[in-house]
């Protein structure tokens, strides 16, 4: 499990690793002379005179004690930094951790209710699917499990997880066509859940086990970076059906905050609209015969 040591490893490692990436110029703040700096991007100091507070205060604060840190802090530090929506609300999660300190873990309601698994059901015409923060695939409906069949078959005995696809199975690269991008997405999302929730013993197993076995997931988790990841586009290589670009948003639940729904569809006339009619000609023969694997949950 988590404890306070690796919750302040964690706030020292991401608001250094924040500063060391902002310059003085960046910051506003002059530059005397060709003095060569010690440190890579701002100094505390000029971190703390930035956000509005003390240089004592903020040092404590990079050394990780975010306790009874204000929202004016807190925003002074952000804008300071030059934080993005992402990075501001993975401060505000830390500091929200430092507050409560461990507790013990609530088991979270991830099971797919049958009012979810309907609404999958009836986006018949495209691919829509429900995971958790951990990315583990809860529920699809028949259009994502036919998208998704190279992770399905990835690992048929325990409950598809996107992070292990991209990064333990090979068939991720051929799959993903910016495989790069997908990478750094799902480390970026995993720190941003281990910011809200750092004492999850599942994601902490998750993250170790990743950790563990690939040295492309250490270095993404070394960088500290956070991400959302909203809307966009997917670029995909199906096996039955060749290049996919669709067009995708998540969505959450008010009833489920736990869960997250996503949907891929395409502009009609669009060579990525004929795809997905392709996909799903190919589903509707793949699953009668048997051939598209079943989700584990």
């Amino acid at each position: 499990m988590s404890t306070p040591a690796d919750h302040r490893a964690e706030v020292r490692e991401f608001l250094t690793s924040r500063r060391a990436r902002i310059t003085p110029e960046q910051a506003g703040l002059p530059a005397y002379g060709g003095a060569k700096r010690r440190v890579a991007g701002l100094r505390r100091e000029e971190v703390a005179l930035l956000a509005g507070v003390s240089i004592d205060y903020y040092v404590r604060m990079e050394r990780g004690n975010l306790t009874g840190a204000s929202d004016a802090v807190l925003d002074g530090v952000a804008s300071a930094l030059q934080l993005d929506e992402a990075e501001r609300a993975h401060l505000y999660d830390l500091a929200r951790a430092a507050q409560k300190g461990p507790v013990r873990q609530r088991s979270r309601g991830g099971g797919i209710t049958a009012g979810v698994q309907q609404l999958l059901d009836a986006m018949s015409d495209a691919p829509a699917w429900v995971r958790n923060a951990r990315h583990d695939m809860l529920a699809v409906n028949t259009m994502a499990r036919a998208l998704y069949a190279p992770l399905l078959a990835s690992d048929p005995t325990r409950c598809p997880n996107t992070a292990r696809f991209v990064y333990l199975h090979p068939a991720s690269k051929d799959f993903f066509v910016d495989w790069e991008r997908s990478a750094d997405d799902i480390a970026a999302m995993l720190r941003s859940e281990a910011g809200r929730n750092p004492y999850d013993k599942k994601l902490i197993d998750l993250i170790g086990e990743l950790s563990t076995r690939s040295d492309e997931f250490r270095t993404r988790w070394a960088a500290h970076n956070v991400r959302f990841h909203r809307t966009g586009k997917k670029k995909l290589r199906h096996p039955a059906v060749g290049a996919m670009e669709l067009d995708y948003e998540a969505m959450q639940f008010p009833a489920h905050p736990e869960l997250t729904m996503l949907a891929y569809t395409a502009a009609a006339g669009t060579p990525a609209a004929d795809s997905l009619k392709l996909l799903a000609s190919w589903a509707a023969t793949a699953d009668a015969s048997g051939e598209m694997r079943p989700l584990i949950r």
